[in-house]
C-alpha cells in the first residue's frame, strides 16, 4: 500500500537574487497558513523595499484539492510574472507558502518570453533555498479511562508523539489530547489495550468519530 506523500511547508524564510540584462530579480519566499498571512508577507517586502519597479507574487494556501491559490502582476506584462511563479510554486510540493518577486528595472526590455524566463528562475532559485519541514496534521481526542491505566496511557500519548491539553479526575480520568492524525488508530487500540476495552477515544476533527 501506497503511503501517503508528505506535506511540506516552508520551515522559514529564504532570499535569493538574480540578475538579468541588467535588472535586479530579488525572490523572497516563506511560510503563509491563510490568505490574509500571504498578502501580509507581500506587504512587508513592499515595505522593505518601496523603490523597487513590480512586486511579483503567489501563494498556496493548503495542499493536494483543498488549495487556494493567487498571483499578481504587479503591474508587468499580464502573464508574464505572477503566473510563471505559481507555476513553479505548484510544481515544488510546497503548500501553505509564499514567495514574491522584487524586480528593479535595469534599462532593458526583456519581452514577454523574457520576462516569463526571469520571474520563473527566479522562483526556482528562492524554492530550492527554502528550508522545508513535514506538516503534521493533529487532531484533538477526548479520552476516558479507568485509573489503573492512567500511567500507561500517558507513556503511551508520549510515544506517539502527543500531548495532554487538558486533565479532569472525577468517577474516571478525562483526558484532552492532541495527537499527530497519522497516530490516531494506533493510540485508540493502545487505549483499549491498557484499559481492558474501558477507555473511550472521541476524535473532535471536523469529521468527528467516536472510536
Amino acid at each position: 500500500m501506497a503511503s501517503d506523500p508528505l506535506l511540506l511547508v516552508p520551515a522559514a524564510r529564504a532570499r535569493t537574487e538574480l540578475i538579468v540584462s541588467r535588472s535586479r530579480f530579488i525572490a523572497t519566499a516563506g511560510p503563509a497558513d491563510s490568505v490574509s498571512a500571504a498578502r501580509a508577507f507581500v506587504a512587508g517586502i513592499r515595505a522593505e523595499m518601496p523603490d523597487a519597479t513590480h512586486h511579483a507574487s503567489a501563494y498556496i494556501i493548503g495542499h493536494g484539492a483543498t488549495t487556494t491559490q493567487g498571483q499578481s502582476d504587479d503591474g508587468e506584462v499580464a502573464g508574464t510574472a505572477g503566473r510563471p511563479a505559481l507555476a513553479v510554486l505548484r510544481g515544488s510540493g510546497f503548500g501553505d507558502a509564499v514567495l514574491v518577486v522584487t524586480r528593479y528595472y535595469g534599462g532593458t526590455l526583456l519581452g514577454t518570453g523574457g520576462l516569463v524566463k526571469a520571474y520563473g528562475d527566479a522562483a526556482k532559485a528562492v524554492l530550492l533555498a527554502l528550508p522545508r519541514i513535514e506538516k503534521i496534521n493533529r487532531v484533538l481526542l477526548t479520552v476516558t479511562l479507568p485509573y489503573p491505566a492512567y500511567e500507561t496511557v500517558r507513556r503511551l500519548i508520549a510515544s506517539c508523539v502527543g500531548t495532554i491539553e487538558t486533565e479532569a479526575f472525577g468517577a474516571e480520568v478525562t483526558l484532552g489530547v492532541l495527537l499527530p492524525e497519522a497516530r490516531t488508530a494506533e493510540f485508540t487500540r493502545g487505549v483499549q489495550d491498557a484499559s481492558a476495552g474501558q477507555g473511550r477515544v472521541v476524535d473532535h476533527s471536523p469529521d468527528n468519530n467516536s472510536r
